[in-house]
């Protein structure tokens, strides 16, 4: 890393420390119900709609409020709204996020075999129904790495992506580590977009790590999951859709990805402010590959070049749900959204840190809704553009503006954190 990049990095990450006495380990509810209906009394008349449906939704929300003191160090406050973890949702594309900070975790574990985030990375086929990948034609090197992995990841939530990483890191250390840092009800089973079975998906590819003269430097052997899952029994809806056909039975997500709320908002915050967790709950990750990371995570896909994500089919703000929906219209450039989103089977989720450099404002917000009203799945009737965006939208605005107008005794300073994520393709 050039030194001042490290400095650059350091500054920031120093004015996201927080005093001891200000750690936060858990999520109270600090304001009731009452605080989030007394704040949407004012919102649209739809917006009021959904939220009178809430429980029928599934709607839950978490807001967190940040302070700064005069060393510019944060301090958090967290609202919820109706969170419960026993109320399951599918998280969706949302494990991206923690999947992505995994494996530059194990990474880092890694580095003594010379191998970082840009070195090539052939995924090989080691049972039936794996892919084999030694070509990425969208990158300018024409082979994948991690890197380029956690880039689309960020900027277009791709699947494939996420299931290298998933097999990099394999089922049962994914699971292991996620439950070392305290995610004790979040567990990550399963590829995306691959019909594969529970006992196909805890077998994962072998991996190989390439030199520039693509001479194979590491190998991570193909490997099989012993992790038991935790109990989770959960069928929702009235049916769903198999080969076409109705079946009139409620659908079975037990065997599906789990990540609660309250458990996604903190995966972010331990990557963000990693001292306003403990130290177990943080991820240890390489300086260049958390720049990385708050770059991609913040950028859009239409600044990239390689891949290069054109219109009509991608926009500016395509995978920021929260203050734009389903918009394209572009947000102003000096609020910043640093998010994961996620979208299946009638779940919208958007796990999100914000701010806005001109106004001086900065919030983390994260919400899930359902937009399956008649209650089958897989009928990709889903309420997504009438109801789920429509809400994404206003929500953000809604918390946007009360932070606007909330009194501050000291403004945060961006300077550091612009600096870091000033657009560098890897």
């Amino acid at each position: 890393m050039k030194p001042i990049v490290y400095l650059l990095f350091m500054a920031f990450a120093l004015q996201s420390c927080v005093h001891r006495k200000n750690l936060v380990t858990t999520m109270p509810e600090i304001k009731s119900e009452k605080w989030f209906d007394s704040l949407f009394q004012s919102a649209s008349k739809p917006f009021q709609k959904t939220i009178a449906e809430g429980s029928a939704r599934n709607i839950q929300i978490i807001y967190t409020q940040i302070n700064r003191n005069s060393q510019n160090e944060p301090s958090f406050t967290h609202y919820t709204y109706h969170v419960n973890d026993s109320n399951y949702f599918y998280p969706a594309s949302t494990v991206k996020m923690p999947t992505a900070f995994v494996a530059l975790e194990k990474l880092n574990e890694l580095r003594s075999k010379g191998i970082d985030s840009q070195t090539p990375m052939i995924t090989d086929s080691s049972h039936a129904k794996q892919m084999v990948i030694y070509n990425d034609a969208w990158n300018a090197k024409g082979v994948p790495s991690i890197a380029d992995y956690v880039k689309q990841i960020f900027l277009v939530s791709d699947n494939q992506a996420y299931n290298r990483l998933y097999e990099f890191c394999g089922q049962a250390y994914l699971n292991e580590t996620i439950r070392k840092k305290g995610y004790e009800k979040a567990q990550l089973l399963h590829r995306l977009e691959m019909p594969l079975t529970a006992e196909e998906n805890k077998y994962t590819n072998e991996v190989r790590f390439l030199d520039t003269a693509g001479n194979t430097i590491y190998t991570q052997p193909a490997a099989y999951s012993a992790y038991t899952p935790l109990p989770n029994a959960v069928k929702l809806g009235k049916g769903y859709l198999k080969s076409g056909k109705l079946v009139a039975e409620p659908f079975d997500f037990s065997a599906k990805n789990r990540f609660p709320l309250q458990e996604l908002h903190k995966s972010l915050q331990a990557f963000l402010f990693p001292e306003s967790v403990k130290k177990n709950e943080r991820y240890n990750i390489a300086e260049a590959d958390r720049i990385m990371v708050l770059q991609y995570m913040s950028m859009y896909p239409t600044d990239s070049k390689y891949p290069n994500y054109p219109a009509p089919e991608y926009w500016p703000n395509y995978c920021k749900f929260l203050l734009t929906g389903s918009s394209k219209s572009n947000l102003p450039p000096s609020i910043k959204i640093f998010n994961k989103v996620g979208d299946a089977y009638g779940f919208l989720l958007d796990v999100a840190y914000i701010i806005d450099t001109e106004k001086q404002v900065e919030f983390m917000l994260s919400t899930v809704i359902g937009c399956n009203s008649d209650g089958i799945f897989n009928d990709n009737k889903y309420e997504y553009d009438e109801v789920g965006f429509p809400y994404m939208k206003e929500l953000g605005e809604i918390i946007y503006q009360y932070e606007c107008s909330r009194e501050r005794k000291i403004k945060p300073n961006f300077a550091a954190l612009l600096q870091t994520i000033q657009t560098k393709e890897y």
